[in-house]
């Protein structure tokens, strides 16, 4: 089965064509400049073959086009007939409380999408425009969406209530969504594959970080806690987020400097996190060169990051009574040994014993602690297309 996996933007689409059965990947690709003029990079990794080309992309349907195009083209395609396309999974960021899994996309799934764009103006609108795009070119293919809210859906009560008057959760449901979850879900069931258990017995820290970042309590398979909240910007400070704070700030600012919300909205998801406090960078490179280089503000904001993932760490291990296993991921997760062994020392207390050799490590799904250690530290690199392409495939297969 060959399922087409789509991830749409604003003005960019990231594609995958994969078989979610044997798990390669065929093509995959990044259309950029939608609305603009139009970029296609096409890449065929076992062919290790990378083109480029300039295409005019006025609208997603001209980009999902373009993606045919180059998958059936004779010179760099991988399928004949667009008709081996089987079915195409698309991430959807928000699902709202209306979806706690992967569902087939049907007229009321996307009046359900609509109903969740003032939860994520940023991203649903651009994952609509995606599937309807890909309607219009494939009309007939069976397509799936995939939320990254889903997974968090679990979560109880006590998880998810913000301390605000309760008419805000029941009339506008304002709550705690996590997101991610698409990637918590994959590394958390590969934890369990690795250990040789079944989910149902173990308790999960996982551990997504990159330029945004998130944490998660997966108790016997399920999400019971996530550091996400209502919407991507709670949590731990991330590349441009300023994650978790005291909602005050944002008065003695705004009434300071005469901020509107836009602009300190602005502020907090563009100008915050690690490249706030560092004054280098967004990108966690940048700054642990800066640092080595003796930049102050530079450790600091590497400190301040690590010492977040830590302390979810342990709040989670209490929220579950325990913890058997903690999962690093994404791309500083997968490729940053310092941030991992920062994170997870200091946990003996809690049966974590890191070893720096094993650590030594980048993007390879291995064990990271000591043989000895009670609690196993993995690294596992995330698949989310594969997560999506798999669910799709399930889905469509019944």
């Amino acid at each position: 089965m060959k399922v087409l996996v789509i991830n749409a933007g604003s003005s960019s689409l990231k594609y995958q064509l994969m078989d979610p059965e044997t798990r390669e990947v065929l093509a995959k690709g990044l259309c950029e400049r939608i609305g603009i003029d139009g970029r296609l990079t096409h890449k065929i990794p076992a062919k290790d073959a990378k083109y480029e080309f300039e295409i005019p992309m006025p609208t997603h349907a001209e980009a999902i086009q373009s993606v045919l195009d180059a998958l059936l083209s004779s010179e760099h395609g991988v399928i004949k007939s667009a008709s081996e396309i089987d079915a195409v999974g698309h991430r959807v960021v928000h699902g709202g409380e209306k979806f706690a899994s992967s569902v087939l996309i049907t007229a009321d799934v996307m009046a359900a999408l609509e109903e969740c764009i003032p939860l994520a103006p940023l991203h649903n609108p651009a994952n609509i425009t995606g599937i309807q795009a890909c309607e219009k070119v494939m009309p007939g293919v069976p397509m799936v969406a995939v939320f990254d809210t889903a997974f968090h859906q679990t979560m109880p009560a006590k998880s998810y209530i913000y301390a605000l008057p309760y008419e805000y959760y029941e009339k506008d449901k304002v709550r705690r969504y996590g997101f991610h979850g698409t990637s918590h879900r994959y590394v958390s069931a590969r934890a369990a594959a690795m250990l040789g258990k079944p989910m149902e017995e173990l308790k999960i820290i996982t551990c997504h970080l990159g330029n945004g970042s998130s944490v998660a309590a997966v108790d016997c398979g399920k999400s019971v806690d996530t550091s996400m909240g209502f919407t991507p910007l709670a949590g731990l400070p991330m590349g441009t987020r300023s994650g978790d704070l005291d909602a005050g700030i944002l008065e003695y600012l705004m009434n300071k400097y005469g901020y509107d919300m836009k602009e300190m909205m602005n502020i907090l998801n563009k100008k915050s996190g690690v490249l706030g406090i560092s004054g280098v960078s967004s990108d966690f490179r940048d700054i642990e060169s800066a640092a080595e280089g003796g930049n102050q503000q530079a450790a600091m904001a590497l400190d301040a990051f690590r010492y977040g993932v830590k302390k979810l760490i342990g709040a989670y291990a209490a929220a579950m009574g325990g913890v058997d296993a903690i999962v690093f991921t994404a791309g500083v997760g997968e490729n940053d040994a310092r941030t991992r062994m920062a994170a997870a020392s200091g946990l003996e207390f809690m049966g974590v014993k890191m070893d720096a050799e094993a650590n030594n490590v980048r993007g390879k799904e291995t064990v990271i602690s000591a043989p000895d250690s009670r609690v196993k530290v993995l690294l596992i690199p995330t698949d989310e297309e594969l997560m999506i392409a798999m669910d799709t495939a399930a889905i469509v297969n019944g």
